[in-house]
């Protein structure tokens, strides 16, 4: 597997051995996100469907470098280029944990990925849609409210890889998950209820991780179980809770 930029990162954590092509292939669950930690904060379910399950298999795919972030506290004097290896860091950290079967990240700065048609963008996208096999059951990508600019970059890229897929190849189910913003205000015909309740405990290992963002000033441990809880009991008005954790 090749991917554009030379500071790409392709990990497929241990004990697998597979070969990154081979293990794209047999993917069934897919998350292509903007930045370290928001698969874990906003696609849990997907990584919760494949935990530990024979015969599915979870891979993520982070497209930025990370650069940017916040810096406060421990992290306050640390450089823009070591956050961003430290983040790279625990997106290895976190692809271990929840026992994924293929860490990407594409080392792309924002910018590039709100250029339609960049070039390397455009290139690895295709090669990652392109590579995975007839197993691929679904897609998470994130939603057009969201109000991170990079956020709705990356869904617009991701968009036009797969149309630019044989109609044949493209995913069979893709989902917009929440970030951003939440999905409270939109009409309950058009969401998709996913049931976060499984395993709490590596739910919240995997936020955790990312101490670089939760100790450089952002909460997103408690932010993130926080909505799913929320979620869980506002969800419906007339009926009593079905799950402790909804996204």
């Amino acid at each position: 597997m090749k991917l554009s930029r030379p500071d790409a990162d392709i990990f497929v954590p241990p004990p697998s051995t597979t070969a990154p092509a081979a293990a794209l292939a047999r993917t069934t669950h897919l998350c292509v996100i903007a930045h370290q930690d928001d698969i874990e904060i906003n696609a849990y379910p997907a990584v919760a469907a494949c935990y530990e399950r024979p015969g599915k298999f979870f891979t993520g795919v982070v497209m930025t470098n990370g650069a940017g972030s916040a810096r406060t506290g421990k992290f306050a004097h640390v450089t823009d280029a070591e956050m961003q290896g430290i983040r790279r860091e625990e997106q290895r950290r976190a692809a271990v944990l929840g026992k994924y079967n293929l860490q990407l990240q594409l080392g792309h700065p924002s910018a590039d990925v709100k250029k339609p048609g960049h070039a390397g963008v455009r290139a690895d996208l295709a090669a990652i849609f392109g590579g995975c096999g007839p197993a691929l059951e679904c897609v998470y990508l994130h939603q057009p409210a969201d109000k991170h600019d990079t956020h709705v970059a990356c869904l617009l890229r991701c968009l036009e890889a797969i149309r630019a897929l044989p109609r044949e190849k493209r995913p069979k189910r893709v989902l917009g998950v929440e970030g951003w913003r939440d999905l409270d205000w939109l009409a309950d015909a058009d969401k998709v209820g996913m049931d976060t309740s499984p395993n709490p405990a590596l739910a919240k290992q995997l936020v955790d991780v990312f101490e670089s963002q939760i100790a450089g000033g952002k909460r997103y441990d408690l932010a993130a179980m926080g909505r799913r809880v929320a979620n869980a009991t506002f969800f419906a008005s007339h009926a009593t809770d079905t799950a402790e954790g909804l996204s």
